[in-house]
Formats: C-alpha cells, structure tokens, sequence
C-alpha cells in the first residue's frame, strides 16, 4: 500500500447536498465502500427543492428511505396545487392546478407518489441512512485538488475545522458540487444551453397573520405577478414560516445588499395586501435560474451527477430530481463493474442514457416557468408556453426512454419524453408495476421493490426453458441474477393479483423473458420463446454489461 495515501476506497464522492447525499446512500445499499467529502459543516438549513416527484419516490422507495420521507415531510402532507394572480389580496388568484393526482390514477403506473419534503428535512433523512449503511461522510472537508491515472484517481481533501490535509486515493469519483463545479472546471468540460434564465433572492420570515391571508388554500407555491409586488410565496409550515422568492435584477446593478430586511418586509406586506403585517426577515439567499447542459457526463474516471452537468429552471423542480436520478442510475453501474460483473465500458452508457434527459428536461422546466409565469422570467419568444400542456407532466418525470445506452431492441426513433405514459415494458423505459404477492411468505409488493442489487429476469410460472437456462448462463458470466417465476398458479415465486397478466403488462408472450436492471429500466426482453435461451440470453447479458 502506497505510505503518502491516508485512505483507500473505491469511490470518493465530492459534494454533499442531495445527490451526492442520493450517492452515499444508493451506493451503501449496493454494499460499495465509499468516503463523501462536504465543505460545508451540515446540511442544508434553507427550505428549498421540495419537490420530490413520483420516480424519485419510488428509488428512495426501493433504498428503504421512502417512509422516513413522508414523516419529515407530514407538516406538507395537506400542500397540492398551484396558485397565481396579481397579489394574495387581489380578486384573480386561480389554481394553475389543485391536485397533483386528481382522481388517484398514478397509482395505475406507480407504488409511490409526489412528496413535498423540503431540502433541509430531506438531507437529514438520506444522511442517517447513508451513514447507517456504512458510509464515510466528511463534513467540513473541501477538496482541494485530484489527479487520475489509468487505475484511479488521487485526491487531496483538508478539513476546514482542523486545516489537515488527507491524500484519498479512490478507482472512481463521483463529483456532484454544485453548478459551479471545480471538478468539471479543472477537467474543461464545456457547458452548453439558454444560459441564465433570471435571478432570485429567497427569503425566509416569520409571520403569524399571513397564515389568516392565505386561509384554508393549502398550496405548494403562489405564484404572484403585481409589479412591485410580484414573487413566489411558499408554505413552510402553513402557521408562520414562509419562503418568498423575490426577483433580483443583477443586469440592472441590484445587489444582494440592496435586499434589505425593510425591504423585504415591505415588499411581502404588499403581497398581502396588509400595510400592518408582521414581518420578521430571518435569512436571504441568492439563487440563479440557468438552462445549460455539460458537454461530457465523465473523463476518464470521474464522473460527473447534479447540477454539475445540469442546470435547469427551478420550476417543477426538475433539477434536484434529475440529479437524484442520476446518481440512481450511476450507483448500479459502477457497483458492477467494482464488483467484476460488468466490464468498464457499461459506464459509457451513464452519458448516453442521462444526458438527454437532462437536455430534453431542462428545455420543459423552462416552458414550465414560462407557464407559471414565474417571477422574474422573461422568455424570449422561442421560448414561451409551447411545448407539452401542464397535463403532460407525468410522461416527462415518469415515462421518459433510453434509446441508447445499456439497453437492447429499443428504437432510436422513438422520442426520449413521450407524449403519453406507455409503461409496457419495451427497453428502455421504466418497468411496469404490479403488485404481486411472494409465495411462502405472502409478502405484497410492486414489481419495483425486485430491482435494486441485481438483474432480474421475468418470466411466466409455467414455462420451464428460461428460468433454468438463465440460471445457467448467469453462473457462466458470473452476473447476479433473479430469475422469477410470475402468474396466478398457486406454485408460482410471484403470483399476480386480480387476474392481473404480467406477460401482456410487459409486451411478451407467456412463453417470453423481460430482463430488468437494478435501477428498475427494462434491459432486454424476448416476445416469446426462442430455440437456446440460455445462448440467447447469455448473448444480451455480455452486450448490456460490456462484457464481450
């Protein structure tokens, strides 16, 4: 062992707010050995990215932290739809929409929901687990330079409590700090896109008659829109602590310091209609909207997640949950391949899959601001409300494809967002749900709760082909695969519900395979029997791991 290095580890994360925290905790659950290096002391204390939305749900679902979620996020638990008009007191507030879920029908599609858990409840949940999983997490620790080689990288951390300096010496690094990210700057990976889309200035106060103005309008966001009054108010919990967003106009030389806590207050009373309201300003922060995409998700071995390689308009809170996502999909991949399962080149497909999404979702978040109206948003006029009605929503967060990547018999042509969900379990997109019910033990679950720590391939109760064929080319290759028997015979692994066909849920025939991820996307799938499973299978296993 090399004497200058203080700690070995497979992979170091750079960054501790939400995905890197996602990271920490998705890689703990895969068993991946990891130290996480965060310059500031704690996590975060400014309510913000509370929007959590239902494919987020359901990975923080499969890594055991979804009921923590819902029980830091319960005092929101009420908060659903949208408002917008010309101030709170004014006679023109409608709901852009009331309910996330009207008439429940996400649960056709999901196990999970939306969840409005704010930064600074979520953070605190994903760090007791990561931590609890085996995770190194250093607060109060900055990077302050790295190097690669072929067989790792080496980097160098100091704790800003004590000023020591530590040599991490890691095979992968993972860097999720922030739009500004130093690793991607000393890397010189470009960034393209619409650039900056307007600024903000967040403001928490307290104030106990607001709660009388808002009355029983249980709402996420107010988007309001008078001149001199406009902004965006949030609950934080729907008594006396409230986030607005005021616009902040730096092109014009506004500075931060012109945000003083008199104007702030005035500014909200006018909100609200109340020249006499109480106002206690109790702390401001800068944020910037910004459209802009990496050019490169990697070099070499460090890898990139988050705002690092996206940045999108706040609105809908696409971003934070596209960097969760990220580092979902990130966390399997490289667990293969540190694992001897899957052979480098699988992390190619990390780029291939995520970038498109970021590119395709940032474009819809800033249609999204433009919609809403956003204060301090101006599009140009490429840039107004088109694009996918607010109704259109769920094909964007759920039902997003991977043409390319780490997935075979998908169609290039087909659209990366859909206009319409279509879950029926062509590659690339993410496998149906089910509820299904383990025989033995009578366990219920989704079909989702299998896919997290191996590949899984479905097939039906009575076909006896696949299920020992893939047994056998799985020990071959030495890949970790589940192999399930499903459907409504008493002897089946998974029996299906309510004459529920799994076979025709996931396109194939009864006599066909459906091969799924650990992240829950279809890998591959038969439509129906072929003359050598265990060839043909064992075939698409060394193509999607990179293994031939």
């Amino acid at each position: 062992m090399d004497e200058t290095v203080d700690r070995h580890v497979p992979v170091l994360i750079v960054g501790g707010s939400l995905v890197g925290l996602s990271a920490s905790l998705f890689l703990g659950r895969l068993g991946i050995e990891h130290v996480l290096v965060e310059k500031h002391a704690a996590t975060s204390t400014h309510p913000r990215g509370r929007g959590n939305n239902v494919r987020t749900m359901e990975v923080f679902r499969t890594a055991g932290v979804e009921r923590s979620i819902h029980e830091a996020a319960s005092v929101l638990a009420d908060n659903h739809g949208i408002l917008q008009g010309s101030s709170l007191a004014g006679d023109d507030l409608r709901w852009l929409f009331k309910e996330i879920d009207p008439g429940g029908g996400l649960a056709r599609f999901s196990p999970s929901n939306w969840c409005m858990c704010s930064q600074n409840d979520l953070e605190p949940v994903l760090l007791q687990q990561a931590r609890e999983l085996g995770g190194e997490l250093w607060f109060s620790t900055e990077l302050l330079s790295f190097a690669q080689d072929p067989d790792g990288v080496s980097a160098v951390v100091k704790s800003r409590d004590t000023g020591e300096h530590r040599t991490v010496r890691a095979q992968y690094l993972i860097a999720a700090d922030g739009p500004r990210s130093p690793v991607r700057e000393q890397l010189g990976i470009g960034r393209s896109g619409a650039g900056d889309l307007f600024h903000n200035v967040s403001v928490t106060f307290r104030s106990r008659r607001l709660a009388e103005v808002v009355g029983d309008r249980r709402f996420i966001v107010c988007y309001l829109t008078e001149p001199g009054a406009d902004g965006a108010l949030l609950p934080v919990d729907n008594r006396e602590r409230w986030v607005f967003h005021m616009p902040w106009r730096p092109d014009d030389g506004e500075t931060l310091e012109d945000f003083t806590d008199d104007r702030c207050a005035e500014h909200i009373r006018r909100v609200a209609g109340d020249p006499d309201l109480d106002v206690e300003v109790t702390g401001r922060a800068p944020w910037h909207a910004a459209e802009r995409v990496a050019d490169r998700y990697a070099a070499g071995r460090v890898l990139l997640a988050g705002d690092a390689v996206h940045e999108m308009s706040p609105t809908g809170a696409f971003g934070s949950n596209t960097g969760i996502q990220d580092a979902h999909n990130l966390a399997w991949k490289l667990a293969a391949v540190l694992g001897g399962w899957a052979g480098a080149g699988l992390l190619d497909s990390y780029e291939q899959e995520r970038r498109p999404i970021a590119e395709l979702t940032g474009r819809r978040a800033s249609v999204r601001s433009a919609e809403h109206s956003h204060p301090g948003y101006a599009p140009p006029p490429t840039r107004g409300a088109g694009g996918p009605p607010q109704g259109g929503m769920l094909p964007v967060v759920l039902g997003y494809r991977y043409p390319n990547g780490a997935v075979l018999g998908t169609d290039p042509e087909q659209p990366v967002l859909p206009e319409r969900m279509s879950l029926t379990g062509e590659p690339g997109t993410r496998a149906p749900h089910l509820w299904l019910t383990r025989t033995g033990s009578g366990t219920r679950i989704s079909t989702l709760d299998l896919y997290e720590r191996s590949l899984v391939l479905l097939t039906d109760a009575r076909d006896d082909a696949w299920r020992p064929a893939a047994r056998r080319a799985a020990d071959r290759l030495s890949v970790p695969l589940d192999v399930y028997g499903v459907g409504a015979d008493p002897d089946a692994d998974l029996r299906t519900e309510d004459g529920a066909d799994w076979a025709s849920a996931h396109g194939t025939a009864p006599d066909g395979a459906v091969l799924v991820r650990p992240d829950g996307f279809v890998a591959w799938r038969a439509p129906g029997a072929v003359p050598d499973p265990e060839a043909v299978l064992g075939q698409a296993l060394e193509r999607l791991l990179s293994l031939s």
